[in-house]
């Protein structure tokens, strides 16, 4: 069997953990916590990183600071995960669903000022399998209107975009280290503060409302409740496990980047005869390889192609029901224009196995049976 995803270990996060043990922290906030901190800051240059308990925990973080409030909308894709939109809709925001591009699933951009109302408070870019939104012409638009940019970068830790990192490309990101996505530690998420003047107001927030960062940085003489907050840190057992993953960064984007394009180069030939779309990487990014997917004729063909990888022991996925089609997404929300593609390309999309060191053998094994099926099953 070829598993869709395998969680990557370094060989360091047993000992890191029994090194956070030994040091007897394992409430959050320790020694591999500020190691994280400090990895992100300095490689990603921005201004302020937070460790979170998952990616979901970093939104509604993010809501609270953008100050989001009743009758408040704010504008996203509605092929994402649930998360992106409920953050905001827990803080009592509409959430304006906007079209994608149907060539990286991203939002079009093109889209989104028609969508903006009185009350729009916020955009929020999600970059699908690690690949940039167009970030240039989002931050026009949200300049223009006085809007914030939160970016849903849950896929896209490592990616850049005109050489700079998604996360930091807006006045706030979130990241998710769920077992699924490149650098893991189980759950866990961070929320990366680009604007100064929400990095005061989240520490607060991540520490249940009160200012116990500033009593530990010796600027109050005792902290206190200040705000609302809530519990948002992870242990130091999932941050000891996650820096180990940090230290090779490199290694793992490399190693997966390697399996992407091998199954970019096996795949091009089904796509060049018209089979099945593959993924585009616009000319300004750098992506993660993430996911590797492909896109058939139509939700038909993608069962069917579905259930014959299966039999042959490979476990291919289709990724998100689009949110505005859901019962919640129905009541908590709204889609602005037509739906051209969102609906149409979900139905078509694939997700084949990615993980650290998938074997050489095992893509060219599913590079073969995704080309047997067009050329001799169909």
């Amino acid at each position: 069997m070829i598993p869709f995803n395998i969680p990557a270990l370094t060989g360091n996060e047993e000992k890191y953990i029994l090194e956070a043990f030994r040091n007897q922290k394992l409430s959050g906030d320790g020694d591999f916590t500020r190691r994280c901190h400090k990895w992100f800051e300095d490689n990603f240059l921005t201004q302020k990183a937070l460790l979170t308990t998952s990616c979901t925990h970093a939104l509604e973080m993010a809501a609270i600071l953008a100050g989001i409030e009743e009758g408040d909308e704010v504008i996203m894709p509605s092929f994402t995960f649930v998360s992106t939109a409920n953050a905001f809709v827990l803080r009592g925001a509409k959430i304006v669903f906007v079209d994608i591009r149907p060539d990286t699933m991203n939002i079009n951009e093109k889209l989104i000022e028609g969508a903006i109302t009185k009350k729009t408070k916020a955009i929020v870019p999600v970059h699908y399998a690690g690949v940039s939104c167009e970030m240039e012409e989002i931050s026009k638009i949200a300049y223009r209107y006085d809007l914030l940019v939160i970016e849903d970068a849950a896929q896209g830790v490592n990616s850049t975009y005109n050489q700079k990192y998604l996360g930091t490309l807006g006045h706030m990101g979130c990241y998710s280290f769920h077992e699924t996505k490149n650098y893991n530690c189980g759950e866990g998420g961070a929320l990366l503060v680009n604007d100064e003047r929400f990095i005061e107001r989240a520490e607060i927030i991540r520490e249940k409302g009160t200012n116990r960062s500033r009593f530990f940085r010796g600027q109050v003489d005792k902290y206190t409740w200040v705000d609302l907050g809530s519990s948002y840190l992870p242990s130091e057992i999932n941050a000891a496990f996650l820096y180990a993953q940090l230290e090779i960064a490199n290694e793992i984007n490399s190693n997966r980047l390697k399996s992407w394009y091998h199954y970019f180069e096996g795949l091009k030939p089904l796509q060049e005869e018209g089979f099945i779309d593959l993924p585009y990487i616009p000319q300004n990014c750098e992506h993660n390889a993430h996911m590797f997917f492909i896109k058939v004729k139509d939700l038909e063909e993608r069962t069917k192609l579905i259930e014959y990888l299966k039999q042959k022991g490979v476990l291919s996925v289709f990724h998100y029901i689009p949110l505005h089609n859901s019962e919640a997404g129905l009541k908590y929300g709204r889609f602005h224009g037509p739906d051209l593609f969102t609906t149409q390309e979900s139905e078509r999309l694939v997700r084949l196995p990615m993980f650290y060191n998938l074997s050489e053998d095992n893509l060219t094994k599913v590079i073969e049976y995704i080309n047997n099926f067009f050329r001799k099953v169909q």
